[in-house]
């Protein structure tokens, strides 16, 4: 599928290890990062800075609104060069730059798009290759639409049985990134086959690609379902040129590998890092302090409402602070018009705007030192969501802990 994708954007020739120059169909830049993108385009190319303003965009989320001056000031550098270059910005109130793209149809199965976010691989979820990059090369990309790109090896990874309820997509990219660790994937395509994996809809599909980066992956592919491609078509600014990519019978993998899900209980990251995978059962018991739900893994309306129907009239835990994050304003719209947040509001949970939130350090969702979270985020690295310890969950695992007070795996709940 990537070499596909890449040689319909590429005039050079395309396979493993070959770099080539590869035509972008969006590049972005958020509010971090965003900035030094401005200022490189400002000093090397200042008389015409951007290349297509109709495939560049702003992003603003990683402290949206902004809390702290350094941030304040990155924000309005982009908001005014935006202005003076009639580039399209997705201020603070959008939410997650990947996923607010994605709704807005700038970016569709096939198509090629880089921005400064490591996280850009997310648009693998529809069959779309995306890649975070350095503020240097965003910038050339701004000014000449291309980038340089090695081609990266295939690998196949086929899922074999089914999983029940309470597991969820975020448990099957736990469990799949727990087999493949931070090193079996390293600097490869990795594409996803099999009857669970058909199944899964347009919000889990975006879970399992968001974790390809802490799989060390280039990107995660899944062939775009009927569903995807519709959704797709409806919003895309030419929905004639939405297409399904799908790699060719023969084609040649360097790792071909089956995982077995059947069955699969629900799984959770332990610290230190997101490949110390387990079952929520081994972890089971220990006290937690606050949860978190969110980030461009789980921040779908899928999630929240998922999350909603498990806490079921319930409250959290008199000592837990629970946070909940919507991804983009139109999830929270449609939290709001679903009574998700007054349901949350009832139980306890604090409801914020849209935004990466703890995830990028940003707001809601940090800790403190001996502080103890389970999250829905990708990422439990000291420090990376402040100076506690974070468990990487599901929205139900998640729910479990807030309820209970500590970790316990959903079914102890149900």
């Amino acid at each position: 599928m990537i070499e596909k994708i890449i040689a319909s954007h590429s005039e050079d020739e395309v396979k493993p290890g070959a770099v080539v120059w590869m035509n972008l169909d969006i590049r972005s830049a958020r509010d971090f990062g965003g900035a030094n993108v401005v200022k490189h385009l400002q000093r090397e190319y200042p008389e015409a800075p951007v290349g297509d303003i109709e495939k560049t965009a702003f992003t603003f989320d990683c402290n949206a609104p902004a809390v702290t001056i350094p941030y304040a000031n990155n924000q309005h550098i982009c908001r005014t060069f935006a202005r003076e270059q009639g580039v399209p910005l997705f201020d603070v109130d959008s939410g997650i730059g990947t996923h607010v793209l994605l709704e807005n149809g700038y970016v569709s199965p096939g198509m090629t798009a880089v921005g400064t976010d490591s996280h850009f691989n997310i648009f693998g979820a529809i069959g779309a290759f995306g890649q975070g990059m350095g503020d240097v090369d965003i910038a050339f990309g701004f000014k000449f639409g291309k980038t340089w790109f090695e081609v990266p090896s295939s690998m196949k990874v086929i899922i074999k049985g089914f999983y029940d309820y309470p597991t969820t997509s975020k448990d099957l990219a736990l469990y799949i990134l727990g087999k493949l660790g931070a090193r079996r994937a390293l600097g490869r395509s990795v594409e996803f086959y099999g009857e669970q994996i058909e199944k899964l809809d347009l919000a889990q599909r975006l879970t399992l690609c968001s974790l390809a980066t802490e799989m060390s992956a280039v990107c995660a592919l899944i062939p775009p379902s009927h569903e995807i491609l519709e959704f797709c078509k409806t919003r895309a600014k030419n929905p004639g040129n939405v297409r399904k990519i799908e790699a060719d019978p023969d084609a040649q993998y360097c790792e071909t590998l089956e995982i077995d899900v059947s069955g699969l209980p629900p799984m959770m990251a332990a610290p230190p890092n997101p490949q110390n995978v387990k079952p929520v059962s081994e972890l089971a018991g220990r006290k937690v302090d606050s949860v978190f739900m969110g980030s461009c893994t789980n921040g779908r309306y899928e999630d929240f409402s998922l999350a909603a129907e498990f806490l079921a009239g319930r409250k959290i835990a008199p000592h837990v602070m629970a946070k909940a994050v919507p991804a983009t304003r139109t999830v929270f719209g449609q939290m709001l018009e679903n009574r998700i947040v007054q349901q949350f509001h009832e139980a306890g949970v604090i409801v914020s705007h849209a935004g990466c939130a703890g995830c990028a350090s940003g707001q809601i969702g940090m800790t403190g030192k001996g502080e103890v979270q389970v999250s829905t985020s990708n990422r439990n690295f000291p420090g990376k969501q402040g100076s506690g310890d974070t468990y990487i969950a599901s929205p139900l695992s998640a729910m479990a802990a807030a309820i209970a007070g500590k970790i316990t795996s959903p079914e102890n709940i149900i």
